[in-house]
């Protein structure tokens, strides 16, 4: 990495359990192709102070994670379409003292299900509702998928994700089979729910397809149970960096191959 010089731009991410996957993967790059950036993680217990910062000492961008990507709307300038139309920010990107917010979790996770070549008229399970669960179930309606059940237990907030888009809720697991199940929550991560898994055998038995978004570890109890019933499988690690190549384009103005997206999605994990 270039010497820490008075021109280098700054960026940061705000998560509640903040890792090293962001600040590898980005710190990589700069690195590699020579940009006069660095990336550092943070969390906070004053949210609105850390966007003042942001925004008075001129860091150029900022990753957004939970339990933030909600509560940060009220103290930006812009909501991009995705943002806006999911009310979920996952980047904010400073222009000039002015904050504008994207969601690149939603792009991302709309790709994967573009690219995956998955049908489209199974039946599919989403668990959680909070700001990733709102960028993933508006991806699966952005992809054209019909039948969906959000599972949550939070009853209004998981009841209001799934009339927006049309879809179906419950607080408990339907009596039926899903061929796809996706979850949002943070059981499986590290931490006091890294043995957690999120769906009940009989369930990931059921299903054809296990989507566990996930970053750290992208390896959960769910994704492991999963391959080893022979299950596809899609993890979090293929969402975050996707997710951090978007991000990584609009901090810099540089966008990266698909191939230099792997090798530092590789090594953001090496040693996170």
């Amino acid at each position: 990495m270039p010497i820490l010089n008075k021109d280098m731009q700054v960026c940061i991410s705000l998560s509640g359990r903040p890792s090293n996957l962001g600040t590898r993967f980005h710190n990589y790059l700069y690195d590699l192709l020579g940009l006069n950036f660095v990336y550092k993680a943070f969390t906070t217990d004053d949210l609105e102070g850390a966007v003042r910062g942001i925004r008075a000492l001129g860091i150029r961008g900022c990753s957004v994670s939970m339990p933030f990507k909600e509560a940060i709307i009220p103290f930006l300038d812009e909501l991009g379409p995705s943002a806006r139309a999911i009310e979920s920010v996952n980047t904010v990107v400073n222009d000039n003292g002015r904050l504008r917010a994207l969601n690149t979790d939603f792009e991302a996770v709309a790709t994967i299900l573009r690219e995956g070549d998955f049908d489209r008229t199974q039946p599919v399970l989403v668990r959680g509702s909070g700001g990733m669960g709102k960028a993933v179930v508006a991806a699966f309606r952005e992809v054209g998928f019909d039948d969906l059940t959000v599972l949550a237990r939070n009853a209004d907030a998981g009841r209001a994700l799934a009339d927006k888009y049309g879809y179906s809720f419950a607080r408990e697991r339907p009596d039926r089979e899903f061929g796809m199940l996706v979850n949002v929550t943070p059981l499986g991560m590290q931490g006091s729910d890294s043995e957690a898994l999120a769906f009940d055998e009989a369930a990931i038995r059921a299903a054809s397809t296990v989507f566990d978004v996930v970053a750290f570890p992208s390896r959960t109890p769910l994704i492991r149970r999963a391959e080893e019933l022979g299950k596809v499988i899609r993890t979090g690690a293929e969402v975050v960096a996707l997710q951090a190549a978007l991000q990584f384009k609009e901090y810099t103005g540089v966008s990266v191959s698909a191939d230099l997206v792997r090798e530092a999605s590789e090594f953001s994990r090496a040693e996170a």
